[in-house]
């Protein structure tokens, strides 16, 4: 979501933009477009505020530009993060093998309409692997469970890539200056999608948990290593004196 100005502290839908995506760029010549291979997206909660102020904060004044209409602060980024309600909004997470928040995505419902606006950021280094595409999939299935019928994505004209991802998708765009407004009218839910999403859900949750098993066993290997290193340099100096 993004903000003008202050206004950055409460998580208003209508000022919401869309974050930098990079990743559907054009593929360069003599370089085939990647296949669909499956991204773990998992919904986060409460306990993630960190996690979600320490990825924001790692972008660029250029991506925050992007991301929330202006060149946002960490102060004004932290209102943001802290403005975020959990009871209403859903956010998605996509996780690096180092638990690392690579990609997010907020879905703001809209309390008066059965709309919803979505807004992304992917961090620099996980561009060019289709995270914001299947972000963008990810939302619009679990807004259509939700009952929501439309969904809102503001961004700045110049975001070429976020605004080509709405359009493929079937939204009609208008463009105001350097903003822009697409809008996305979605089918009801039905018994697919909301099976579509226990699957995608489940799935997301059981990689979440191999990967942190993954880096306590890591953590453990570790340890290990360094007391046997440890026991080697006490054992070689003994022998010395």
């Amino acid at each position: 979501m993004g903000f003008p100005g202050d206004m950055l502290s409460r998580p208003g839908l209508r000022s919401q933009r869309h974050g930098r995506v990079e990743d559907d760029a054009p593929t360069p010549p003599g370089r085939e477009a990647p296949g669909f291979r499956w991204i773990p997206i998992r919904s986060l909660a409460e306990r993630h505020r960190p996690r979600i102020l320490a990825h924001l904060l790692a972008l660029g004044e250029a991506d925050r530009y992007l991301r929330f209409g202006h060149a946002a602060t960490d102060a004004q980024v932290g209102r943001y993060v802290d403005g975020i309600d959990f009871s209403r909004d859903e956010v998605f997470g996509v996780f690096n093998r180092r638990l690392e928040l690579i990609a997010i995505a907020h879905l703001a419902y809209m309390a008066t309409t059965p709309s919803a606006e979505f807004g992304v950021s992917v961090l620099p280094k996980a561009r060019g692997r289709g995270y914001g595409a299947r972000l963008f999939d990810h939302a619009v299935l679990h807004a259509r469970n939700r009952g929501v019928d439309t969904l809102i994505v503001h961004a700045l004209s110049e975001n070429t890539a976020m605004l080509r991802i709405a359009r493929s998708a079937g939204a009609t765009i208008e463009r105001a200056g350097t903003d822009s407004e697409a809008r996305l009218k979605l089918p009801p839910d039905d018994l697919v999608s909301h099976v579509g999403a226990a699957v995608e859900d489940g799935a997301a949750e059981i990689d979440y948990r191999l990967k942190a098993q993954a880096r306590r066993l890591d953590g453990l290997l570790d340890a290990i290593a360094d007391v046997k290193a440890m026991i080697g340099s006490t054992t070689g100096r003994s022998a010395v004196d």
